[in-house]
């Protein structure tokens, strides 16, 4: 590592990262299961999550901690949450199959 990198500078190319990831992947979920606001919503949780772990990997003092632990249980639930409403809108397209599951 370069001795002029700052602990700043990593965690913003780690966000950086983060959001690219995010990005690529609400780009190739189809516009058809997710409206643009429920991906974005998604993607941006989703890089929470990761901030957040990052910061628990190296506890300063206990109310970051605390802080953490609440941004990942909150973010990983919207995440959740949003999985669930894309499985629902699938079973939506899904044809009765005369009350059986394929």
């Amino acid at each position: 590592m370069h001795e002029s990198t700052t602990p700043l500078s990593i965690n913003l190319l780690i966000f950086l990262l983060s959001a690219f990831l995010g990005l690529g992947l609400i780009r190739r979920v189809s516009k058809l299961l997710h409206t643009p606001l429920m991906s974005l919503t998604n993607a941006i949780s989703s890089v929470s999550v990761v901030a957040a772990l990052i910061v628990m990997a190296e506890p300063k003092n206990k109310m970051i901690m605390i802080f953490a632990t609440i941004a990942v249980a909150l973010a990983a639930t919207n995440v959740i949450s949003g999985f669930m409403i894309t499985e629902r809108i699938l079973r939506m397209f899904k044809k009765d199959h005369g009350g059986k599951t394929p």
